[in-house]
């Protein structure tokens, strides 16, 4: 009676440990493909993070580049009015020369 309990329990301990050797195998793949799976993803990651970088770069110069234009922009605004304000004087102040200018 006491051999068959403990054969009993020796095969249920035998069976456990397979169990468990089983899940840990298990577990140990699953493991190994998550981590790859991890690492693919970072890996990406890490591109994504780098071209992300490379275009705000470029789009900060580019903004610097518009406030650079601007700039210019607005100094030859300030030429074209200056140039337009004199000739509007011009034109005010030599109006009465039409009167002598042959009509066509």
């Amino acid at each position: 009676m006491i051999l068959i309990a403990f054969l009993v329990g020796l095969v249920l301990s035998l069976v456990g440990l397979f169990v468990a050797v089983v899940r840990a195998i298990a577990l140990w793949r699953q493991g190994k493909r998550t981590g790859g799976k991890f690492g693919d993803e970072l890996t990406l990651f890490e591109e994504r993070s780098a071209r992300t970088e490379q275009l705000l770069a470029e789009s900060d110069r580019a903004s610097q580049d518009l406030q650079a234009a601007t700039a210019r922009l607005r100094a030859s605004r300030a030429q074209l009015d200056v140039l337009l304000g004199t000739l509007a004087d011009a034109q005010r102040r030599t109006r009465w020369l039409r009167v002598f200018l042959p009509v066509r």
